[in-house]
């Protein structure tokens, strides 16, 4: 990779990042297309949020992906927001567009991309989904077009009914949409009949591995189980309890390939070569977990 200062940065920022295979994906695509782009990682805590937006503005960096906890609380440091990141009210991908910086929501795309992949139709279907941040809104607004019924689970109930709210507000009464708090009998009601599963909270990713949203006895072998967070070293504990009961499992890798796919298009105007960008997540989590392995010396 040759840098010059005619190379574009551009830059995923959250906290955690370090298990983030973001930077692997974008730069294989960018030099599978022989593109002037480089694409780097920085840990921005919540409050450290507006600084590091402002240094972004200041050093002209060409393009951002935004992860959790900081999806909602960017917006209000852009300057404009496409049409869905505004229904949303949610940001994952920042550009800077002649030293504007214009705010997009490519995790419902990813979401959605990351069902019909493994062949799973939201149509007709009771879907679940946990939590009420980002990327829930994100797939809330994305899949609630075709879903029989939407049920949002979260451990705060006014976070989860105000996305209700939004959600009637845009669709209307077509939107047959719920709140309910993250508890035990939630989960027993409203998992027993529910077609599709969907974690969006931030259970079981790095640093939180042996966590799981949902205990196995509420699993079943006729739902499908889709975690947005993806294990670095191997599936999250979800998933895996979920293929334990026979459940047909999506995990994140699907969502993140994706959703970092439409951000490469808003950053190059380019197409983007999806598989390069699968093959290359593949890589870095096989490499990882041959190291994993290796005995400590």
């Amino acid at each position: 990779m040759n840098i010059s200062r005619t190379t574009k940065v551009c830059a995923i920022i959250g906290d955690p990042v370090e298990h983030s295979l973001s930077p692997s994906i974008q730069n294989a695509a960018f030099q599978h297309l022989d593109l002037d782009y480089v694409y780097v990682a920085f840990t921005v805590r919540k409050e450290n949020l507006k600084n590091a937006i402002l240094g972004a503005r200041s050093l002209n960096l060409h393009g951002l992906n935004i992860t959790m906890p900081n999806k909602i609380d960017v917006i209000q440091y852009l300057d404009q927001l496409d049409a869905t990141a505004r229904n949303v009210k949610s940001v994952n991908t920042i550009l800077n567009k002649d030293g504007r910086l214009i705010g997009y929501s490519t995790d419902g795309i990813g979401a959605l991309n990351a069902l019909r992949d493994n062949k799973v139709s939201p149509i007709d279907k009771k879907i679940v989904i946990l939590g009420a941040g980002g990327a829930s809104r994100a797939a809330s607004f994305t899949l609630v077009k075709s879903a029989k019924e939407l049920v949002i689970i979260n451990r705060t109930l006014e976070k989860a009914q105000n996305l209700v709210n939004d959600l009637y507000n845009f669709f209307g009464n077509s939107a047959d949409v719920k709140a309910r708090r993250l508890d035990e009998d939630s989960l027993e009601e409203d998992l027993k009949e529910a077609d599709v599963l969907i974690n969006a909270t931030s259970l079981g990713m790095h640093t939180r591995e042996m966590e799981t949203p949902v205990h196995s006895r509420f699993l079943h072998s006729s739902m499908v189980v889709f975690d947005m967070v993806y294990g670095f070293s191997s599936e999250t504990r979800l998933l895996k309890e979920a293929r334990e009961v026979g459940a047909k499992t999506v995990d994140g890798i699907a969502m993140l390939i994706h959703s970092a796919a439409a951000s490469f298009e808003l950053f190059t105007g380019q197409s983007a070569p999806v598989e390069v960008m699968r093959e290359a997540a593949i890589e870095v989590l096989k490499n990882h977990a041959i190291t994993m392995r290796e005995p400590k010396r």
